[in-house]
């Protein structure tokens, strides 16, 4: 039915009256009228879409303006983390994560290739102190002179939250490069843990993450040890497996913190916030 004047009059002249106060709100009033005898449709936002194509945008209230102004400073001061930047590569890391976990090494990952030492990813390794801190003044008790085998043994074989982060600085890396480099390093590691191999179990640890993947430089892979012995993988943030496995778990940390590191000096950095602890 059409709108006849007198009703569009009523509309805009309706004043709604707040009852607590007695004070006159705003009356709510068409602000478009139909444009040819075609309503208006609401399409994002606050723009409106006519049939005929032509189209008509509403101002937006005041109060929308200032929250949209607010909020990138909101949060920019949310994103305001103190990071550490890995001196070899320039990658930097967040000091904290979300989760509560802490960065307490950097480092480096090198491939040797025909001679070379290949940069391929900046890491870093976090972890949960508050339960490494209960494990090692359990364990340990009196804080030694400097980091000893000891204590990363300790590290390795627990089930205490971590986290390594790494970061590729290698152009032109596959999914299929890094699966065929964990199958390597793992398989070492698991070698030298029980004095075997386990070649299902290493190839594991890449799960879904398909082999045409490129890694540009940038590109994120977080592996993480979850309590209860569960290895997680991500992929530029997608989860591609999680393997409950104790050997696999302690394989891996024991890349980076058993007796040939993928970095020394990180693994020396991480011995020193251990000490920290106690």
């Amino acid at each position: 039915m059409a709108t006849t004047m007198e009703e569009v009059i009523a509309k805009a002249e309706t004043v709604e009256i707040e009852p607590k106060t007695g004070v006159a709100i705003n009356p709510q009033t068409p602000r478009e009228e139909k444009l040819n005898g075609a309503d208006p449709k609401i399409t994002n936002g606050n723009e409106k879409d006519y049939s005929n194509g032509e189209k008509a945008t509403e101002e937006p209230k005041n109060g929308t303006v200032e929250e949209d102004k607010q909020m990138p400073k909101d949060e920019a001061k949310k994103e305001e983390v103190p990071v550490e930047t890995e001196p070899k590569t320039g990658v930097s890391f967040p000091v904290k994560l979300d989760d509560g976990k802490q960065l307490n090494a950097v480092g480096l990952r090198k491939k040797s290739m025909l001679g070379l030492g290949i940069k391929i990813y900046g890491f870093g390794v976090y972890a949960a102190n508050e339960k490494l801190k209960d494990l090692l003044r359990s364990k340990i008790g009196k804080a030694p002179a400097k980091p000893t085998k000891e204590m990363y043994q300790l590290v390795i074989d627990s089930d205490a939250g971590m986290l390594v982060r790494m970061v590729i600085v290698f152009s032109n890396l596959t999914i299929s490069m890094v699966r065929k480099n964990f199958d390597e390093g793992l398989g070492a590691s698991i070698k030298k843990l029980t004095g075997g191999k386990n070649d299902e179990l290493t190839k594991k640890i890449m799960g879904e993450a398909s082999d045409d993947i490129k890694l540009t430089p940038g590109s994120v892979i977080e592996i993480s040890r979850l309590p209860g012995y569960v290895l997680q993988t991500k992929v530029m943030g997608e989860v591609v497996s999680m393997v409950e496995s104790e050997l696999l778990c302690r394989a891996y940390i024991y890349l980076y913190l058993g007796d040939d590191p993928f970095d020394k000096e990180a693994k020396e950095k991480f011995g020193m916030s251990l000490l920290s602890l106690f």
